[in-house]
């Protein structure tokens, strides 16, 4: 039996074979030649000290144990195109892992997409980044893949509970990503890479019987007797199924709408709201690995930061070290930003959300919108944003310590965000109570990372798609709709789930509720 181990060891050892097998000859006391194979079960930076070490947790196969090189292969999938269909909206990680699910359990996936395929989205995020056109149905956001294919690939979660996360990640494998992320304390396959993983889970679904409709926008549900009876779309075609996943993602904004008026239960939900915050990596590196210089073993450095200003919660959100900055607008008129990073993480500025926990009663200057109450606070800032800084893509920008101190940059320098920036005194951007909170909160940063707190640092406004804004109740046996039957409100657009490896677990747990439904019957 191969032992296993606990490690902590330099950098250098953690990214060499040969020195990492020296150094288990040592620790187990055997002959460097009779270790057959390590493998490499969990890896971790250990940042704590001055001298930074590299957690590892590792299988060690001595020379007459079996060990073979593990396959990730994909489940038995059969063909489904005569089966019972399903129609499955949006084609994020949500709607692609539950038709990967459907096809598994003997059902047909019907996916629509309101954008292109994952290549035919590229023009459209030059065209946003360059000539500053927004594409309603084509941009970070909308498309296949959703707005992580585009917007970095992150896969660590918090949510372990909410079910078999390494289940994903070994499908992931399986269709092409590094097995590295299953190993990371933070996976990420990278922007880079994901395109073609997505591209092949598409080509899987209809090789096996499913369909997938690019450039199809849903435009009503039909409805009778409180029962879903099909679909319509924007090119006027009705697709009938009794079951729908509603996979539309937290920036749907004509759905939440459409659910309104059609009177379907949706309620206001709270989510974050803030800035983009860029600092030169180097300086990252240097506050969190308490260096000069880097090396070459250490991959770039990442933070995370939560304080209690005011009584709320203000904190790091989707952190991307060696990562750019990217306009995510879904509307013409409108400002928002997001970042990302390639898979080597090797560009030369790190940058986070940095967001404050909004509460309900926040919104009631918009109540007589009831439900979407949140939604059109959302709305209102990005608007706003957008008028601040010249009706373009450029974003409203101001140094750190200038916005703490309520003095407007006389300059602002270069960033990774290409359509540009204007400066701004970004407290026109929002409300005076989250101005003051942004304004105490990275003072406290400052104090907590030491450094941070620098005019080297840009703030670019606003970072407002944190969540959904709006939530689509659902039993929570079932995750049947509380008043329709057949819709199965779905991902982050239901405000269920929080990133790729989340969302994809509520698709295939939706994908399971209905063909245990459906054996019922």
């Amino acid at each position: 039996m191969p032992q296993e181990l606990l490690l902590q060891v330099t950098p250098e050892i953690a990214a060499n074979e040969l020195l990492l097998k020296d150094y288990l000859a040592k620790h187990i006391k055997v002959s460097v030649n009779e270790i057959q194979h390590v493998s490499i079960l969990k890896r971790s930076v250990d940042a704590r000290q001055k001298s930074i070490k590299i957690n590892l947790k590792v299988s060690v196969y001595l020379k007459g144990e079996p060990f073979h090189e593990t396959e990730f292969r994909l489940p038995d999938y059969k063909n489904v195109s005569n089966a019972q269909e399903v129609i499955v909206v949006g084609a994020g990680p949500a709607g692609l892992f539950a038709a990967l699910q459907l096809i598994e359990l003997g059902l047909k996936p019907v996916v629509i997409e309101r954008g292109k395929e994952v290549r035919g989205r590229r023009r459209d995020l030059k065209a946003i980044n360059v000539d500053h056109v927004v594409n309603e149905d084509s941009n970070y956001c909308f498309g296949e893949g959703g707005a992580g294919t585009y917007s970095d690939g992150k896969l660590y979660t918090r949510s372990k509970k909410r079910g078999d996360v390494t289940r994903i990640l070994e499908l992931f494998v399986a269709f092409g990503a590094t097995p590295d992320i299953l190993v990371d304390a933070h996976p990420h396959i990278g922007t880079n890479k994901l395109p073609q993983i997505i591209q092949d889970i598409r080509e899987k679904i209809i090789e096996f019987g499913g369909q997938v409709l690019f450039e199809t926008k849903l435009t009503d549900i039909l409805i009778k007797n409180n029962e879903v009876q099909g679909i319509v779309t924007h090119k006027g075609e009705t697709i009938l199924a009794n079951k729908l996943i509603l996979a539309t993602g937290h920036s749907a904004r004509d759905i939440y709408e459409l659910l309104d008026k059609k009177k379907v239960f949706i309620e206001a939900k709270p989510f974050a709201l803030g800035v983009r915050a860029e600092h030169p990596q180097s300086l990252i590196d240097s506050i969190q690995y308490s260096c000069d210089y880097r090396g070459e073993h250490l991959p770039p450095a990442p933070y995370s930061i939560v304080k209690q200003v005011n009584g709320r919660g203000m904190y790091s959100f989707c952190m991307c070290p060696g990562g750019v900055i990217a306009p995510c607008a879904t509307s013409k008129g409108e400002v928002v930003t997001n970042g990302w990073s390639p898979s080597k993480r090797d560009q030369v500025t790190a940058n986070s959300g940095i967001v404050i926990e909004l509460k309900l009663e926040d919104f009631k200057p918009f109540a007589k919108f009831g439900a979407l109450a949140g939604m059109e606070f959302q709305k209102s800032i990005e608007q706003k944003a957008w008028h601040l800084a010249g009706e373009t893509q450029k974003v409203p920008a101001q140094r750190m310590i200038d916005f703490t101190q309520n003095r407007v940059s006389s300059d602002i320098p270069k960033t990774s965000y290409v359509p540009g920036t204007t400066s701004i005194e970004m407290g026109q951007v929002f409300p005076g109570f989250l101005t003051q909170i942004l304004r105490e909160g990275f003072t406290e940063f400052g104090k907590s990372m030491r450094g941070y707190l620098t005019n080297d640092a840009v703030l670019h406004a606003p970072e407002s798609r944190t969540s959904s804004p709006v939530r689509i109740p659902r039993d929570i046996y079932s995750y049947e709709h509380l008043q329709i039957k057949g819709l199965y409100p779905c991902g982050e657009g239901a405000g269920y789930a929080g990133g790729i490896i989340s969302a994809a677990i509520d698709g295939e747990k939706c994908a399971l509720m209905i063909a245990a439904t459906l054996k019922k019957q």
